[in-house]
């Protein structure tokens, strides 16, 4: 697996597989992570127990599931997904050192196998234009856009990483030249000991690049049993245990690689380039079993070897992200801009850093100049989204333009629907009507039952507003707007139906919502005088649902795209909230509404047992 922004910038749209292999429950998610990946399929992903957001999955942590906390936004605040809890955890070795990083709740989501979407076998949608892409439909016949598409005028631009004309010939020169140089010098792997035996090894490693795995491990195993001291025969077995590991999809036999990676690295006589080999392989597998602080140990121990290595500095930073540790982040990329002012990946993720603590202003030059230096591992599509983001608040048109980019480097659907966990193909419009969406029985029990729905809301906000949690996601420019949640996450939170029993009653009829795994029901409280920042929601896999309970007469609306809608009362409103939206309440009482997500309908039953929760 590959660090979150390390790998080059070969990167599309996250696409969710509605396929599994049957030794995997799933495959794990990431966030415009579409990097190329070994041959092979890939062991087991293990639970990263050592990061706390992986709980939030387990079955019997209802207090995790329970927090009232809406996804939508955790990409809008800089705080990415938690990656997906898979099946057997191989714990850390205990030679490994430990680490006195706290465990936080929030951790950048960076592992996982991700396989190209397959389009969907049925529809339950009406056929429509779509404000999307081509790219990202599975029409027979082109797309047309839509005559009121309305993604704002983008002015021709040259693209973020693209080499000014004056400089691109003199910096693609350069960059030749270095690959010409690194493709004659080979990485010296041989020590003199090793060079005595080297035939006994060509012909074990010969075994290995021809697939045959289980002749290359014996051959290897005999090599380092008949000389214990040597580097290469050490480094040959790591290398045949991660290819078997791979195959037959086993983290025992990861970690029997993960151990001879060490054991490699730990011999005297070591050459260099052995050593850093082995070393960063072991911490990429270490981080592919979730094992974050042994990742972490690793690449502390090669920037101590290598403290020139500015790359290794800013994989260091990297693993400090994936373990939630933003100020231990932040002062490895600051030590590396110091040494490298115009390191273009450590600008990129230290302006994320910057972002993630609302720095808004601040973060803005780092993520701007990072994404412009084109360098590998800065083309990522949360990049694009902060830096228009934080261009949108700072009330900087510049926005669209960064999104515009995101869109044709393939991270977002369109300027206008830029969320990240996206499955290919579904039907892509801002505004849906209750027919197209083919939930019209949902939607009519909600408007028929609504003033039953709008009583026990009442209830519960008048005798325990504290049930009412303030929106802490860093959505709104200004404000009080609280949520009571019912169900996160297709899991019923806590004992929170206790207070509404009737409306909870009422929605287990519909497992198109109650069952909806990347989505939230829940009543929505807004007071006077907020005002809720342009964003969107994380995935395209769901559609939205807003039933009007309160709602004043003048002064609440809601914008998705360009166009703009007010709630009525008894009514619902049906959107596809990974399209831009804003919110305000000019009113002078507070609005209520009742929120619930359902699948999008275009989702086979399959997709929707399968795919992650968000």
């Amino acid at each position: 697996m590959f660090y979150f922004g390390l790998k080059a910038a070969e990167r599309a749209q996250v696409r969710d597989s509605p396929e599994e292999t049957e030794t995997s429950k799933r495959p794990a998610e990431t966030t415009n992570q579409q990097a190329a990946e070994p041959q092979g399929a890939e062991p087991t992903r293990a639970s990263g127990t050592e990061s706390g957001p992986s709980s939030v999955h387990d079955d019997d942590d209802d207090d995790e599931v329970s927090r009232s906390y809406d996804v939508e936004s955790e990409i809008q605040a800089a705080v990415p997904l938690p990656p997906l809890v898979e099946e057997d955890f191989v714990p850390d070795d205990p030679r490994d050192s430990l680490h006195p990083y706290e465990d936080q709740a929030e951790t950048i989501d960076t592992t996982g196998v991700l396989v190209e979407e397959r389009p969907p076998e049925e529809s339950q949608a009406d056929s429509g234009q779509h404000l999307t892409s081509s790219k990202f439909t599975q029409e027979s016949e082109p797309v047309v856009e839509a005559e009121n598409q309305s993604d704002p005028p983008v002015e021709p631009e040259p693209q973020s990483g693209t080499p000014k004309e004056t400089e691109g010939t003199t910096g693609k020169r350069a960059e030749e030249k270095l690959k010409e140089t690194a493709k004659k010098k080979k990485p010296k792997l041989l020590n003199k000991f090793d060079k005595t035996i080297k035939a006994e090894i060509d012909a074990a490693e010969k075994l290995r690049k021809k697939g045959k795995l289980e002749e290359a491990l014996r051959a290897f195993e005999t090599l380092v049993q008949q000389h214990p001291q040597s580097p290469r025969a050490l480094y040959g077995r790591a290398q045949t245990e991660d290819d078997l590991a791979e195959k037959q999809r086993s983290n025992d036999m990861l970690q029997k690689a993960i151990n001879s990676y060490r054991d490699a690295a730990e011999l005297p006589d070591v050459t260099s380039d052995l050593l850093r080999a082995a070393l960063k392989r072991r911490a990429e597998r270490q981080q592919f079993l979730g094992r974050m602080r042994g990742s972490l140990a690793t690449l502390e121990k090669m920037v101590q070897i290598f403290p020139e290595d500015i790359g290794l500095k800013n994989e260091l930073g990297v693993a400090h992200l994936l373990l939630g540790d933003n100020k231990g982040a932040r002062k490895v990329f600051e030590e590396v801009l110091e040494v490298a002012p115009n390191n273009g990946f450590a600008k990129v993720h230290y302006g994320f850093i910057l972002k993630s603590e609302n720095k808004i202003e601040e973060s803005i030059p780092y993520l701007k100049e990072g994404l412009e230096s084109g360098e590998p591992g800065t083309d990522d599509g949360r990049f694009y989204f902060h830096l228009g983001d934080a261009l949108q608040r700072v009330g900087d048109d510049k926005a669209y333009h960064w999104y515009e980019l995101g869109h044709q480097r393939g991270h977002f659907a369109s300027v206008w629907q830029r969320s990240l966990y996206n499955v290919d193909g579904l039907k892509a419009q801002p505004w849906w009507t209750s027919r197209e969406t083919g939930y019209s029985d949902l939607v009519r029990a909600l408007e028929r039952n609504w003033k039953t729905i709008r009583e026990e809301a009442l209830n519960v906000m008048d005798h325990n507003t504290g049930s009412f949690v303030p929106e802490e996601e860093n959505l709104r420019e200004k404000g009080e707007w609280g949520q009571y949640t019912l169900w996160q996450q297709g899991k019923k939170v806590g004992n929170a139906c206790q207070n509404v029993p009737k409306t909870c009653s009422l929605l287990e009829r519909f497992t198109e919502a109650t069952g909806c795994k990347r989505g939230q029901i829940k009543f929505s409280v807004m007071h006077p005088g907020t005002h809720v920042w342009p964003h969107t929601g994380p995935t395209n896999c769901r559609l939205r649902m807003h039933l009007g309970l309160v709602v004043p007469k003048h002064g609440c609306k809601i914008r998705c795209t360009d166009q703009t809608r007010e709630w009525e009362e008894g009514k619902v409103l049906i959107f596809d909230d990974s399209f831009e939206h804003e919110v305000w309440q000019d009113a002078d009482s507070y609005r209520l509404i009742f929120i619930v997500d359902v699948w999008h309908p275009e989702l086979t039953a399959h997709q929707r047992q399968n795919l992650s929760p968000i």
